[in-house]
């Protein structure tokens, strides 16, 4: 079937495959403690700047390329996004790992600041929400999000490609799981069950990716759904309970400091009392995604127009490139995703999900151990044995994709996973460790900090065109003037935004 499926399709539908990345990183100090410095003026406005933002703090860098058809033309972009970024950041460092740099207490993490308009106020105070339900250190947690559609599929398809994703992705943390160590601070004060490397650091010895396992981008409170991805409908009927009935332990939190008067973002403790405050919030490996217009909540726009891309949300940064991520691996990932659409993808059950969540943990704690087994069908089985089935089905898809694009880039990528199965000591978790105990005393944070560096050092010793220089300029100029005027042009109370942005109605029921 799959093979049928993927002759089914076109080179033109092929040819216009699209991919662009979105990379989050700490700002750091030289030494490696977080800095804590506002996000700098030349690079434009972090609310409304299309390239050049902030995720949850004010410290946390997110970097957004367009849509590209290769991934070297991704990566060019991103390139120079970071090439202009450390232009302007003084002699700070962008943090090369996923898990985060040395940690001051929770509250000196600082909180991402939008300027005083509505929109502005509503994200900061969603990120305040965020911080009091998960704690701040949680949020500085970094990443590569994945974004990829192919002409031609709908709603059916993509939620299918969703399902089959959510069924395979331990193999992506298999293979590019990259945070199996942490710095000691992360989890200060929290319980755990990791084991000491060295004074500052923490891991699991077979572990692929932290971020993603329980002490990563998870929630006990999210853990209660049971989101389901058999259509567009059944997504958005799980989703918007979520957005609507109030959450108990949420509820004690308030929305508001007590006794507080006015409206700054200050008073706020979340934007509601409610599972989660906006869609934003869940915490999905992989999401159906549609380009919203001014003020529309994403949800109203899937029921409206469709899903346009799935982002992918699971990937490590990968500290051994500079920019996050190889175009090998976003090679790899094309495979993968076409792979998850053309295959048969039957619907999923509320006890597929539940198993799907073990494997998750399984794989990002466990991955690389020997003789560790996976859930299928109500059985068992090998990773490695289930990683290879997968491998095996892509070989004809990156053959296709090779013949129709030339050269063959995409059977490289495919054979580079096949090297890191047959030798899990070249998995970059694994890699990763063995530098650290080489060459820095097993310390997590000596690493990383050493590779930041690197990575300064070769991104800023490249020159950036002067024409691109002066881009990013005027594009910073023109997202300052575009915050004013959005700040100019607010007529409501900020209370009454609030209150209508989050209105059931806006959910396109």
């Amino acid at each position: 079937m799959l093979q049928e499926r993927l002759s089914a399709l076109s080179r033109d539908t092929l040819r216009g495959m699209r991919r662009g990345i979105e990379k989050e990183s700490l700002r750091t100090q030289p030494d490696g403690a977080l800095a804590r410095t506002a996000h700098a003026a030349a690079l434009g406005s972090a609310l409304s700047h299309p390239s050049i933002t902030t995720d949850f703090s004010e410290s946390q860098l997110e970097l957004i390329t367009g849509v590209h058809a290769s991934p070297e033309a991704c990566i060019e972009e991103v390139t120079r996004i970071h090439q202009y970024v450390y232009r302007h950041i003084g002699d700070e460092l962008l943090w090369a790992a996923s898990m985060p740099c040395g940690l001051p207490e929770e509250n000196r993490i600082p909180i991402g600041r939008y300027g005083t308009s509505n929109i502005g106020r509503a994200k900061t105070v969603y990120r305040n929400g965020l911080s009091w339900r998960y704690g701040r250190r949680m949020q500085t947690i970094s990443g590569v999000h994945y974004n990829w559609s192919l002409p031609g599929v709908g709603n059916d398809g993509y939620f299918a490609l969703i399902r089959n994703f959510r069924r395979c992705s331990w193999l992506l943390l298999y293979l590019f799981g990259a945070s199996p160590a942490v710095c000691k601070s992360f989890v200060a004060g929290r319980a755990h069950d990791l084991e000491a490397l060295a004074d500052d650091t923490l891991y699991r010895p077979w572990a692929t990716s932290l971020r993603m396992g329980r002490l990563g981008y998870q929630s006990e409170a999210q853990a209660l759904l049971c989101v389901s991805y058999n259509s567009l409908e059944s997504y958005g009927g799980s989703l918007q309970g979520a957005l609507t009935q109030p959450y108990p332990p949420y509820e004690q939190v308030g929305i508001r400091e007590p006794g507080a008067k006015g409206d700054a973002p200050e008073s706020y403790r979340q934007l509601s009392t409610t599972l989660l405050q906006i869609e934003n919030e869940f915490y999905g490996t992989i999401r159906p995604k549609r380009r919203i217009r001014q003020g529309e909540r994403p949800l109203h726009a899937l029921r409206e127009r469709g899903v346009e891309y799935v982002e992918v949300r699971l990937m490590d940064l990968d500290p051994f490139e500079p920019i996050g991520i190889h175009a090998r691996t976003m090679r790899f990932l094309d495979l993968f995703l076409l792979h998850c659409l053309l295959a048969e993808s039957p619907p999923d059950t509320p006890e597929e999900v539940r198993a799907l969540a073990r494997n998750q943990q399984l794989a990002a704690t466990r991955g690389r151990e020997p003789g560790l087994q996976l859930e299928r069908d109500g059985s068992k089985a090998p990773l490695p044995d289930l990683a290879g089935e997968v491998l095996a089905e892509c070989a004809p898809i990156a053959a296709r994709l090779d013949e129709v694009f030339g050269g063959s880039h995409y059977g490289e990528a495919l054979a580079a996973a096949h090297a890191v199965l047959r030798n899990p000591a070249s998995a970059p978790s694994a890699r990763m460790l063995a530098e650290m105990a080489h060459g820095f005393g097993n310390s997590y944070t000596a690493f990383v900090l050493e590779r930041s560096r690197r990575h300064r050092q070769a991104l800023t010793t490249v020159p950036l065109p002067r024409a691109e220089g002066e881009r990013f300029a005027r594009l910073a100029a023109a997202s300052i003037a575009e915050q004013k005027a959005i700040e100019a042009a607010d007529t409501l109370p900020f209370e009454e935004y609030r209150r209508n942005y989050l209105a059931v109605e806006q959910l396109g029921v």
